[in-house]
């Protein structure tokens, strides 16, 4: 599966493609189950499945936190990896991938993990806090195994650097679209413009932002400039706060459907 090419065929009808976030096991797999349900259902393109990981260092409080309660009822890999697998099985035209920090790959066995990443239907990995200068097993068995393993940008990025870090990458570009940890609100700015361009001219690749993206208005900003908006921490405080039917309106109402 090259993602790639499937998000840019799915670009054809679409302004704008949206990927989602969750934690696996917060408040529990059942609630998983009935949100990616609800996010299937109303049209997201891609869903990063977080296996919790006990310092998680590009996470904001919201995540922090559903991470810490994933752990403390007892969360492992080998469920992530099972009901990762009944996902991808009962959602084939959602994109899945695994979210988490080089840690876990490391206590796995890094093959394996990417491996087992592969057989379960899964099209790609996001590992934050791995840089391609430490990465080059990672970075060549994803691409022998035909998994995307997605690089990113920061504003602080330069040029040369994002191009750098492109030439590793496939699948898309995670563009963080400021400063700091997840959650936070993002600032759509004449800054945040010129990032955005900057990452356009690094890479052919589809570009995805995270980081603050939290309603319509904002992903309606995004349109144009990049290829994907990624919602995360708004998911998961919208379940706390009105639980996983509240999901599905939530996704339909951010953009005009295709």
């Amino acid at each position: 599966m090259d993602l790639e090419r499937e998000l840019k065929k799915r670009l054809e009808t679409k302004s704008i493609l949206l990927m989602t976030h969750l934690m696996l096991g917060y408040p529990s797999l059942a609630v998983n189950r009935e949100v990616i349900g609800q996010m299937a259902a109303n049209g997201v393109d891609c869903i990063e499945l977080q296996i919790p990981f006990s310092e998680p260092i590009a996470d904001g409080p919201v995540i922090l936190r559903a991470g810490q309660r994933s752990l403390e009822q007892g969360m492992s890999v080998e469920e992530c990896f099972r009901f990762g697998q009944e996902m991808a099985a009962a959602h084939p035209q959602v994109r899945f991938l695994f979210m988490t920090y080089y840690n876990i790959l490391f206590k796995y066995g890094e093959t394996a993990f990417l491996q087992r990443t592969r057989d379960i239907g899964f099209c790609g990995t996001i590992v934050p806090d791995l840089p391609p200068e430490e990465g080059a097993t990672y970075l060549a068995t994803s691409r022998e195994l035909g998994l995307a393993p997605v690089q990113f940008f920061a504003p602080t990025s330069s040029d040369e650097r994002m191009r750098e870090v492109a030439a590793q990458g496939a699948g898309f570009i995670y563009c963080v679209a400021r400063r700091g940890v997840t959650g936070k609100q993002t600032t759509f700015d004449a800054s945040l413009d010129d990032y955005l361009a900057r990452c356009r001219r690094a890479t052919d690749l589809p570009l995805a932002v995270g980081f603050g993206i939290s309603s319509r208005e904002d992903v309606a900003l995004l349109t144009g400039k990049a290829d994907m908006a990624v919602i995360g921490t708004a998911t998961i405080k919208l379940v706390d706060a009105q639980g996983p039917a509240a999901v599905g309106p939530f996704i339909a109402g951010l953009r005009d459907r295709a």
